[in-house]
């Protein structure tokens, strides 16, 4: 039995909304059950449909999609935010990420990419291109940033330097099995060290954890 992951496109370019709808159904697991035109009709289509997967523009009128990611977040956390944009300000990304969306890649992804990342984000995994955090860092680690926030100096926060180290490479996007070979250790431990950091830090995923790094100093 295939499960079927339904899924909703907020975007207010008509076409593009049509013609991501017929890419993503060639794919027998995946489901379009709305195409909306702005972040007010999104946030109303998930009450409607309860989709599992929202692909989410942001510049959008009436309502953006990073509000609109805000607001159904709060209402339902179950659903995944996937935002889907030409958009990569790091302002845009880090308002995302904070107000709770699970993924952010830009409209130039492969076909098969995005279908993978709409798979991957309905499994509670989060998506993120690898140059995505990278701009990041470079704004937060920015004289202007250290003057606005004070922060003088890094704080570790009780972290060991493994602990750090294994930050570092989740911020950069690496994958579980790439962070393993890197630091010669097993996929199992990363796995039982990254649970040990968001424990200590309080954090709930990997997306906060490379968020609160980057604003931390961290990396």
């Amino acid at each position: 039995m295939i499960f079927i992951i339904n899924v909703v496109i907020a975007d207010d370019i008509a076409l593009f909304r049509n013609a991501m709808k017929t890419i993503i159904e060639q794919d027998n697991g995946i489901s379009v059950t709305a195409c909306v035109s702005n972040g007010k009709e999104a946030v109303e289509a998930c009450q409607k449909h309860d989709p599992d997967v929202i692909l989410m523009d942001i510049k959008m009128p009436i309502m953006n999609g990073i509000e609109a990611t805000k607001i159904i977040k709060k209402k339902n956390s179950l659903v995944k935010v996937l935002i889907l944009t030409t958009f990569h300000e790091n302002e845009n990304i880090c308002d995302a990420f904070e107000f709770g969306a699970d993924g952010y890649v830009l409209k130039d992804i492969e076909q098969t990419e995005l279908v993978s990342a709409i798979k991957n984000v309905s499994k509670g995994l989060n998506v993120f291109q690898s140059n995505i955090f990278e701009n990041v860092r470079k704004q937060y680690n920015s004289k202007k940033y250290l003057e606005d926030t004070g922060e003088k100096e890094q704080n570790s926060f009780g972290l060991t330097q493994k602990e750090l180290q294994l930050i570092r490479l989740i911020t950069e996007g690496k994958k579980n099995k790439e962070i393993a070979e890197q630091i010669f250790v097993t996929e199992g431990s990363i796995k039982n060290m990254s649970s040990k950091i968001l424990k200590k830090l309080n954090l709930a995923d990997r997306t906060q954890l490379a968020i609160f790094a980057v604003k931390s100093n961290l990396v």
